[in-house]
């Protein structure tokens, strides 16, 4: 069973997977709007982020979750990722600074 992480908690663990950078596009997770939801796996005592990609044959998860382990570390001792392919991901779904970093890079957004 899974619960809603604090307001708090759900800040801190957002802020530390701003340090996750997709591997193709130097932007990190969240700001790429690829972190669907953060809860709290009560049973298990971990964090659980339900995220997508970018295209569902990304051959970088590995990556992508060294990335999240060194990111979290401090933040949570143990997490899973549940990677999500539905609603697919979409450009709507990057935030004004994902936006901004991207018009940066030379992407027309």
């Amino acid at each position: 069973m899974t619960a809603t992480l604090s307001p708090d908690k759900f800040d801190e663990v957002t802020e530390s997977l701003k340090d996750v950078m997709d591997p193709e596009l130097g932007i990190n997770i969240v700001d790429l709007g690829l972190i669907y939801d953060l809860a709290w796996d009560d049973e298990n005592d971990a964090l659980v982020i339900h995220m997508t990609l970018t295209s569902a044959g990304c051959p970088l998860t590995d990556v992508l979750e060294e990335q999240t382990a060194q990111a979290l570390d401090n933040v949570v001792e143990r997490f899973r990722i549940n990677w999500v392919w539905m609603p697919p991901w979409g450009p709507e779904k990057i935030t004004d600074d994902g936006r901004d970093m991207m018009r940066a890079l030379g992407f027309s957004i």
